[in-house]
C-alpha cells in the first residue's frame, strides 16, 4: 500500500507542500531533495527511506510546489522559491544533525539551505550532505546557452516557451522568471559554503551536467571538506543499482565524519 502524503504550508496562502516523514532515533535523520520536475516518491527518494527504516533513522522527504502531490503551478516556481520551501521544512519538520542528500537541482537548493541556516545560525544541524549530479546555477550555465536563439528570443518576449516532451516526461514551460530567479540565486563566482562535509557524486556520461560542472563546484567548496567520486559510465539519473550502493556508502562515510556525542 502506497503511503499517503501528509502536507505543510510554508506560510499562509502558500500552496500546501506534500512530504512523507518517517520517524527514527538514531542520528543523524535524512533530508531529501529532489531534483527539477522530479518527485518524492522517484527511485532514489524511495531507496533512501529504505535506508532509514533498515537504520532506524529519521528520513523526510517533499514535493517542491508545482511538482509531485504538492499543490501549485509548475510555471509559477523557481529556485529560489523551491530553496525558500526547502528551508522552511527543514526547520518545521525535522530535528537534531541532518544528512541533506540533494539530486540535480537538489544539490544547488541544499547548499541554499546551508547559507539560509547559516544566517539563523543553525549550520550545526547538518551533518553532511550528498550531491549527486549537482546542477548548481543550472538555468543560466546550462539550460539557456543551449536553447536556440529564437526560444531565447520566446521566453524574453512573451514571458515563457514550452518545451517539448523529452526523455524526462511530458513538455513544461520554462520561464522568464526561471532564468531572472537562477541568475538571482547563483552561487558560482565565489566561493561556496557548505558548512558540513560533502560527498559529490558525478556520472561522466550525464548529458546533463557535465562532469567538469560538478568538478567546477568542487574547486569552489575550498572551505568544506568535500570529496568527489566520478562514475564513468553513470549518467544523470544515477539510479542503477550499483550507483545506488555508491549512494549508501556515501552517506555511510559522512556518518563516519560526526563528531562523537
Amino acid at each position: 500500500m502506497t503511503e499517503s502524503a501528509s502536507f505543510f504550508v510554508p506560510n499562509p496562502g502558500a500552496p500546501r507542500l506534500a512530504f512523507l516523514a518517517r520517524k527514527g532515533e538514531n542520528p543523524p535523520g535524512l533530508f531529501w531533495l529532489g531534483g527539477f520536475r522530479s518527485d518524492m516518491r522517484g527511485s532514489k527518494a524511495e531507496f533512501l527511506d529504505k535506508i532509514a527504516e533498515r537504520q532506524g533513522r529519521a528520513c523526510l522527504r517533499f514535493d517542491y510546489s508545482g511538482h509531485g502531490e504538492s499543490e501549485g503551478a509548475f510555471a509559477d516556481g523557481a529556485v529560489g522559491l523551491w530553496a525558500e520551501q526547502a528551508v522552511a521544512i527543514f526547520r518545521a519538520q525535522t530535528q537534531g544533525p541532518q544528512i541533506v542528500v540533494g539530486s540535480s537541482m537538489g544539490g544547488w537548493i541544499a547548499l541554499l539551505l546551508a547559507r539560509a541556516l547559516a544566517e539563523h545560525g543553525e549550520s550545526a544541524r547538518l551533518a553532511g550532505m550528498v550531491l549527486i549530479a549537482p546542477a548548481v546555477d543550472f538555468t543560466h550555465e546550462l539550460i539557456w546557452p543551449q536553447l536556440p536563439e529564437n526560444v531565447r528570443e520566446t521566453i524574453l518576449t512573451k514571458g515563457a516557451w514550452t518545451r517539448p516532451p523529452n526523455a524526462y516526461g511530458d513538455g513544461y514551460p520554462l520561464t522568464r522568471a526561471l532564468f531572472e530567479d537562477g541568475k538571482a540565486n547563483s552561487l558560482f563566482g565565489g566561493e561556496i559554503r557548505s558548512f558540513c562535509p560533502v560527498t559529490i557524486l558525478q556520472g561522466m556520461a550525464d548529458p546533463d551536467v557535465p562532469w567538469r560542472h560538478a568538478l567546477r563546484l568542487m574547486e569552489s567548496l575550498a572551505a568544506d571538506p568535500a570529496t568527489i567520486t566520478f562514475i564513468k559510465d553513470g549518467d544523470h539519473r544515477l539510479s542503477r543499482p550499483q550507483d545506488l550502493d555508491a549512494l549508501a556508502k556515501a552517506i555511510e562515510s559522512l556518518e563516519g565524519q560526526m563528531p562523537p556525542g
